[in-house]
C-alpha cells in the first residue's frame, strides 16, 4: 500500500486513500511487468474512482487486470514503427471514447501515443519515473516530459535528472 501524504498534488482523505483532486476517471497507461506492478501499486490513490487500463495481453497483466477495464495494446513499443502507429490509433480511439480526467503513465513506449493524444484533446497527464533510474533519464520520460501536466519521481535522488518534478516516494 503506498502511504504519503500527497499523491499527485492531491491531499490525503481521513480514510486513509489519496484525494483525486476531482478526477472521477482516470486512464493508466503502461508497459506489463514492473510497469503495471507499480500502476497497480497507486490503488489508494485510484480505487475510489472509475479508472481504465491500457497495456500490454500478457499473462501477468491478464490475471492482474481480470476485474478491471482494459484496452490491450500493441507490443513490442521499442523501435518498432508499426505498433507506435497503431498505438497512436488506440490513443485516439480510447481517449475519444472514454474521455478520462486525467491519464497516469510511468511508461513504457506505450505511453508516448497517450500523452501526445490527451495534450491534443487538452486532458491533463501524470507521468511517473520508475523507481529503478536514478542516474539518467529513461526514454519515454524524455519523449513524454513536454506533454505532461504533472512529472513525478519516486526517489529525492532523481530531482537532480527533474528539478521541478514532485517526490511521491517509492511505489513498491
Amino acid at each position: 500500500m503506498v502511504s504519503r501524504d500527497k499523491m499527485f498534488g492531491f491531499g490525503a482523505r481521513s480514510d486513509g486513500h489519496a484525494d483525486q483532486g476531482g478526477a472521477t476517471h482516470a486512464l493508466l497507461v503502461g508497459s506489463s511487468g514492473g510497469h503495471l506492478a507499480q500502476l497497480v501499486a497507486l490503488r489508494p490513490w485510484w480505487i475510489g474512482i472509475r479508472r481504465t487500463w491500457v497495456t500490454f495481453g500478457t499473462l501477468d497483466a491478464r490475471t492482474q487486470l481480470t476485474q478491471e477495464r482494459v484496452y490491450w495494446a500493441h507490443h513490442p513499443t521499442t523501435r518498432h514503427v508499426r505498433n507506435l502507429v497503431r498505438n497512436a490509433i488506440l490513443a485516439v480511439r480510447v481517449l475519444k471514447r472514454e474521455r478520462p480526467d486525467i491519464v497516469v503513465s510511468n511508461g513504457a513506449g506505450v505511453a508516448f501515443p497517450f500523452f501526445v493524444v490527451a495534450r491534443i484533446l487538452s486532458i491533463p497527464t501524470a507521468y511517473i519515473e520508475v523507481y529503478d533510474r536514478i542516474d539518467s533519464k529513461t526514454l519515454t520520460a524524455r519523449m513524454c516530459r513536454p506533454f505532461t501536466s504533472l512529472f513525478c519521481v519516486q526517489w529525492e535522488e532523481q530531482r537532480a535528472l527533474y528539478p521541478d518534478a514532485e517526490v511521491i516516494g517509492c511505489l513498491l
